[in-house]
């Protein structure tokens, strides 16, 4: 069934799987009318807790994701996934891993669940995360489960899409003070020392305690929470959920929190502001642009120049 635009804003606003599906879709694919789509979401935005879920490959967010959002849903709230996968080297699709493990998520026809495949972005997210995320909040989802590709110490794109960041650890991936070095720790709300049962477990909490000891926080600060979970038995991820519901009352209800949010809405519109502007940069200009890339190989240009004659050119 083919949507017009009007029936799908509408639709996507009525919570229409189908219709959120092809919204995304289009803003997967660079669709020339997903602005003027998206600024007719009259519903005003904002209300959902988008929860980003990061850490290493093979830390468990999948599994955890999925029980998470059980919890949700035993709460009453309506839930979203958002899964981001590595790109298919042959198709640039989502290889869907995330999804596979989603068992129990995938079954509730309440839970919306959508992969996103990387297409070469950097920072753990699709590039097409951040429209996304605000196409489920119109469509008037409680929770949206962000999960980052497994990521490493400096991709960390979720800071700018989550009100919370739940950061995923487990026992046994080496020395520990590599684990909790600066980059993806400085990110976490949430600490989850996942696969507790394993030997080391005890000794990874110690460590990620003394990293917060480190710092001072005020009494209106938020000091990131460190919990032990065993997703695949649903060992500790109702404290977690309970902890995400706290973060998002200090998030409302403190100054510090309204400063973190107004910083992750800055960083927000500084990132697609950037990338309409890079868009409408290049648009009806990719001859100069292969000139210029031409010179720069044959060492007629240096970079810098090009970028230089790209602007002289435009104005």
């Amino acid at each position: 069934m083919k949507f017009s635009h009007d029936e799908l804003v509408a639709r996507t606003l009525e919570g229409d799987y189908r219709a959120i599906a092809r919204f995304i879709t289009r803003i997967e694919n660079g669709d020339a009318q997903v602005a003027r789509l998206a600024s007719s979401l009259r519903r005003p935005s904002g209300r959902a807790h988008v929860i980003g879920v990061t850490g290493a490959p093979g830390a468990g967010k999948s599994t955890l994701v999925d029980v998470m959002a059980r919890h949700f849903r035993l709460l009453g709230k309506t839930v979203a996934i958002l899964a981001v996968d590595p790109s298919s080297p042959f198709s640039g699709g989502a290889i869907l891993g995330d999804r596979i493990r989603m068992n129990r998520a995938a079954e509730d026809p309440s839970v919306f669940i959508r992969s996103m495949a990387t297409r070469g972005s950097l920072g753990g997210l699709a590039k097409a995360t951040l429209e996304s995320v605000h196409v489920l909040d119109c469509a008037g989802f409680d929770i949206i489960l962000v999960e980052t590709v497994g990521v490493g110490q400096a991709e960390v794109d979720i800071v700018r899409t989550a009100d919370t960041c739940v950061v995923v650890l487990v026992p046994g991936m080496g020395d520990s003070v590599q684990i909790i070095k600066a980059g993806l720790m400085e990110i976490a709300d949430l600490f989850l020392v996942n696969k507790a049962d394993r030997d080391g477990a005890l000794m990874l909490e110690k460590d990620l305690y003394t990293l917060l000891s480190l710092e001072e926080f005020s009494p209106e600060q938020w000091k990131p929470k460190v919990l032990r979970t065993i997703a695949t038995s649903d060992d500790g991820v109702a404290a977690v959920v309970q902890a995400t519901e706290e973060h998002v009352v200090w998030l409302h209800s403190s100054s510090r929190g309204l400063s973190r949010r107004l910083k992750v809405v800055t960083q927000t519109l500084t990132t697609l502001i950037g990338e309409r502007a890079l868009s409408e940069a290049v648009r009806g200009r990719e001859e100069l642009l292969q000139t210029l890339a031409e010179d720069c190989v044959a060492r007629r240009r240096t970079p810098l120049e090009a970028v230089d004659e790209f602007f002289r050119k435009n104005r």
